[in-house]
């Protein structure tokens, strides 16, 4: 779409999408989940779409994953792909049979622009500084549960359970089926 152009533009500079656009394109989707529970990844990143968020949602709890930017950096710039196909290679989680090359065509994997390391320390530090405040938006409404770690395998029983006295009708099967 052109909005996700705009929005990719800026995803390549290592920028953050700004808010009017970001707000924009994820307000619009949850106009038809209103009947719904659903979890929003990544939103608001800023106090200015949170603030639009609260005008048209409201908000049960927040979930802040304390993960250290060096484990983030590490993860996304070991990230590679094909791009003819889409598929993604994690040099640390799931790499190919042979390093650079897809394991199905042998072609050569490229790394994202946004995945390589300088954009993911922009991306990051552009993340911290619009994010504090978000963390500190929702603390004061007293809606802000933190987790902390750097292992999904770790961090994800707490956040179950937290979300189990939330939505207790879910169960593991659901909760780890996308909606």
């Amino acid at each position: 779409t052109e909005v996700g152009i705009i929005a990719k533009s800026y995803i390549d500079q290592g920028r953050l999408i700004p808010d009017d656009i970001m707000t924009r394109m994820v307000l619009s989707e949850l106009k038809d989940l209103e009947r719904y529970d659903w979890l929003l990844d990544g939103f608001p990143r800023t106090v200015a779409q949170a603030e639009a968020l609260d005008k048209q949602c409201q908000i049960d709890t927040v979930i802040d994953l304390d993960v250290p930017f060096e484990t983030i950096k590490y993860r996304l710039t070991a990230r590679w792909i094909h791009p003819a196909s889409g598929r993604v290679y994690n040099l640390e989680f799931s790499p190919p049979k042979v390093l650079g090359t897809d394991d199905i065509t042998g072609e050569p994997l490229v790394q994202r622009d946004d995945d390589k390391p300088e954009t993911v320390t922009k991306r990051l530090q552009a993340y911290d500084a619009q994010t504090k405040p978000v963390l500190e938006y929702y603390r004061a409404k007293g809606l802000l549960k933190s987790f902390s770690g750097t292992e999904t395998n770790k961090i994800w029983p707490h956040i179950y359970a937290f979300l189990q006295t939330k939505l207790p009708d879910v169960s593991q099967k659901d909760a780890a089926a996308p909606r």
